[in-house]
């Protein structure tokens, strides 16, 4: 029997061919359901200097430039266009990834409407408000993303921890969505001795890579003061630095850092090629919903060094796999930093595992879970228009 194909919009502020977490999930998630039939239509804002033409498929939306980031878009209500194209050609259902404004006025458009609508908990916002000096806000943000969320028929959380989290707080009809990861491209047969060289490392010498937004919620702060520790350590031991990526941060963290290779932005068999000639990844944020960088990276053959939640929580056995600290400990992040790296033969058998262990982790299963997840809502919209919670009235402002 035939299963009926689905018109899924998906709302976003961010999307391929930038380079950041959510925009690569949801560039996967995409591509799945339409190779399983379904049609995916993308609201978006319109990015700097970009001149794709919107389309039956594509909706570009007016954005601003977001805060330390100008190259993206932080969309713009959009409510009244959302009516009018959603009207003539309506969706069966809506995932919102992201909460800012174009994502509340597809909320408030779908409502009026009755569309089914999922979201997704890509980011802990109300962490970075925090992070950026705006602690103030930081219990009015958790609750407009709790309100947002709540107003959804389900949210979809990429990590254990983070359903634990966000039910402490109170968001309702969490559902699980695991992250995959792309084993061809990220292997360790693309490690490259020419570029190792190019690194100025020799037979022998170490490569400690992190990849990811040079940011504050990152913890960046973290990477000197281990490679100090290393360095102390293993006196003697030949090693080198390379950060993958951009950010405010960059210039910050290029003066704590002088001996580090920054290597800017890199994508595709550029990034993975990066990622194989390393040796060991050190991945110090405490922000993330989940972290596909650790997978990358365990796919990659590299020894993973993280916090214990998010991906590294699913995906680390210590010792195994990868190497964990408890969260927020500094002494026991760098302790098992040192742990890799004062036994080669201990260093081999972990990326091994973690290669092994990746390539288990495919993206197939994920889209055949979200769209389970899509499938259901719509099902469950028959019986019950919209979730009401008490209390739960627009907020103003």
């Amino acid at each position: 029997m035939t299963r009926t194909s689905l018109h899924i919009a998906l709302i976003t502020e961010t999307f391929a061919p930038q380079v950041n977490g959510v925009a690569h999930t949801l560039s996967r998630l995409s591509d799945g359901l339409r190779g399983l039939g379904h049609r995916v239509e993308v609201v978006r804002p319109r990015q700097v200097e970009e001149r794709e033409e919107p389309g039956r498929d594509l909706l570009l939306c007016r954005g601003w430039p977001l805060p330390g980031y100008p190259q993206l878009q932080w969309g713009q209500s959009s409510m009244h266009k959302l009516l009018r194209r959603w009207r003539r050609d309506r969706p069966d259902v809506l995932y919102i990834a992201t909460e800012g404004p174009l994502g509340f006025s597809a909320l408030r458009a779908a409502r009026r409407l009755k569309i089914t609508v999922v979201s997704g908990f890509h980011t802990n916002f109300q962490q970075y408000s925090t992070l950026y000096g705006l602690s103030l806000l930081t219990r009015w943000v958790t609750h407009y993303l709790r309100w947002f969320h709540n107003r959804t028929r389900m949210t979809l959380v990429p990590s254990g921890s983070q359903r634990v989290l966000l039910q402490g707080r109170g968001f309702e009809r969490l559902e699980m969505l695991a992250r995959g990861v792309d084993s061809q491209l990220f292997n360790p047969a693309r490690r490259s001795h020419e570029l190792r060289r190019q690194w100025g490392l020799q037979d022998g010498d170490l490569a400690l890579l992190y990849v990811g937004r040079l940011a504050a919620e990152k913890n960046l702060g973290l990477l000197p003061r281990t490679l100090a520790a290393v360095h102390a350590r293993y006196p003697g031991r030949r090693l080198r630095l390379l950060v993958v990526g951009d950010g405010p941060q960059r210039s910050w963290l290029q003066q704590q850092l002088p001996d580090a290779l920054f290597c800017g932005t890199l994508r595709d068999e550029a990034l993975a090629t990066h990622y194989a000639s390393a040796d060991v990844f050190v991945f110090p944020s405490l922000t993330e919903t989940f972290g596909n960088v650790v997978l990358e990276a365990q796919a990659s053959g590299l020894g993973v060094v993280a916090y214990d939640s998010a991906a590294a929580a699913q995906h680390i056995r210590h010792g195994h796999t990868g190497a964990v600290a408890l969260p927020g400990d500094e002494e026991d992040f760098i302790e098992a930093v040192n742990w890799l790296l004062e036994d080669d033969e201990a260093l081999r058998r972990v990326r091994l595992n973690a290669r092994h262990h990746a390539t288990r982790q495919g993206w197939a299963a994920i889209v055949k879970r979200f769209e389970s997840h899509l499938r259901s809502a719509c099902q469950a919209n028959g019986a019950a228009q919209w979730p009401v919670t008490p209390g739960s009235s627009e907020p103003h402002g």
